[in-house]
Formats: structure tokens, sequence, C-alpha cells
């Protein structure tokens, strides 16, 4: 289990992601609390809460700086907060240095160190599009779960809910990043700021005026971050243009990776970020 196939991990993209969080740590002085809960509702608003009990047992899949552990821990009785980069968790470590339920374990998805069907939950958002097989993860995670135990996932969607215009406009999008992402680490950091500068911002901000005038913005790129922070949007171009592997799924794939790794009772959510898919284990 130690060439990166078997482990199901890219190693550049584990290095990388490492930069990331250690550049834009999401702590308390860096993630307003009212961003962190906003983003954290719309991920987890499918979430089934009441299947967990007081002292459930569960893991952040790819925990990246443990932005979201910051709030799960507190519900839960013991965390664990997996990731394949040590910068990664060193900086997760900081952000939950005041939680006493939880356990960081450096590991791919393809070898998590935990025991089959011993886990009453987990989540992964925004990581399994970024390791080689996705099925693959999906299923690497269903095994440690118990049976009835929900799973929340969030995967890049593939613009299948959007008009051509949209996905055309993606298409253009990626060819940068395909460029960006091979870059070296400064230049590539320093590239995606200039882009929260000039795109991210200035669109999000139309946006919100759009909105402010009473009309929908809901078809405008980057609608999502119309009232988040500038910092968010920082994180978020950088995670977007520095990335070497990306891939991105439909509603269906994702229903169909879910089900056949054994999860039923799949929901999607219907608002930003998509996809966002939460089953049960069966």
């Amino acid at each position: 289990m130690n060439d990166p196939l078997s482990r199901n991990i890219d190693t550049a993209v584990a290095a990388g992601f490492g930069h990331e969080w250690s550049t834009f740590r999401q702590g308390e002085r860096e993630l307003s609390d009212a961003d962190r809960q906003k983003i954290f509702n719309d991920y987890f608003s499918i979430f089934p809460w009441d299947r967990l009990k007081a002292d459930s047992v569960g893991m952040d899949v790819g925990c990246g700086s443990g932005r979201w552990s910051v709030l799960v821990a507190p519900r839960v009785g013991h965390l664990h907060l997996l990731d394949a980069s040590e910068a990664a968790l060193a900086v997760a470590r900081q952000n939950l240095a005041g939680a006493n339920n939880v356990t960081f374990h450096r590991a791919s998805v393809g070898e998590i160190p935990v025991a089959d069907r011993s886990l009453d939950f987990a989540f992964s958002l925004g990581v399994l599009h970024h390791v080689p097989d996705t099925q693959a993860a999906i299923k690497a995670v269903a095994a440690k779960l118990k049976p009835g135990a929900p799973f929340l996932i969030y995967l890049y969607y593939a613009l299948d809910n959007r008009p051509a215009w949209y996905r055309a406009l993606w298409k253009l999008s990626n060819v940068f990043r395909i460029v960006i992402s091979a870059l070296p680490e400064t230049p590539r950091l320093w590239i995606s700021q200039i882009i929260a500068v000039t795109v991210y911002w200035p669109l999000a901000r139309l946006a919100g005026l759009v909105e402010k005038l009473g009309f929908s913005a809901s078809a405008l790129p980057l609608e999502y971050y119309k009232d988040r922070d500038f910092y968010v949007m920082r994180t978020d171009a950088y995670d977007r243009f520095c990335t070497r592997l990306e891939q991105r799924f439909s509603r269906k794939q994702i229903d169909d990776m879910l089900s056949a790794a054994g999860f039923a009772d799949i929901r999607f959510s219907e608002s930003t970020p998509f996809w966002c898919a939460a089953g049960i284990k069966q």
C-alpha cells in the first residue's frame, strides 16, 4: 500500500493542498464566524443530524485546515480527522487545539486507519474530486461506516444544471487552471490572488448589487460569493486554479457512485454549492 495508485492519491496534489492550508489557515482570525457558519450550513443542510447520538464517532475525510471539523466536533463523541498532508494536519491541529475529542491521521483515503464498520458517520467536502479514483474513494469510506451511518459528500459539479453559455465560460476558465496549476508555488499563489481581485470580487459584488435592485442573481457566475468576505474568495480562487487534478461529476454520476458503494436514501441539496449529497450506508 505504499504506491500512490493503491493509496488513491496524487502526491503533488496533496502537497499543493498542504501549501494552500498553510497559506489560508482558516482560523478564527482569518475566517469570520459568520462566513464559517453560513458555508457550514450550506454544506450540512441535508445532513441527518437526528441519526447521531451524543457519543457518535465520525470522520472528516480530507480535513484540510479542519475548518468544518471545528463546528462538528462539539456535536459528537469523537471525530477523526484524516488528511494526506502533514502541513494541512498541522494547521488543523492548531484550529482544533481546544478540542479534546479529536484524533488526527496522516493517511490517504485508500488507507483509512480505522476498523471497518466502526464509524457512525463521515463527511468529505471538496476533496474526493481531487483523487485519481473517486468511486474507489467513496467505497473506501463506505467500508468504514456502520450500517445506518450517514455520509455527506461535496463534489464539484459538471455544470449539468447550467445553460450552454455557462458551461462554455467554465471551459475557458479551465484552460487557465491547467496552465496555472502547473506553475511553481509562488507564481501559482500570486496569479490566483490576482484572479480573486479582478474576477471573483467584481462578479460577486455585481451579483450582490443585482439582488439589491430586486432581481435574481442566481444565473450569474460566482453569485455564491455575493455576501462572502474577500478572504473566502481568495481561498477559493487558489483552490480552483491551483489544483492540477480536478474531476467534475453530474448529479446522476454522484447518485450512481453512492449507490454502487452501498448507500441508499440519497438526497441532494438543491442550492449552491453543487453538488452536496447525503446517503445512508446499507
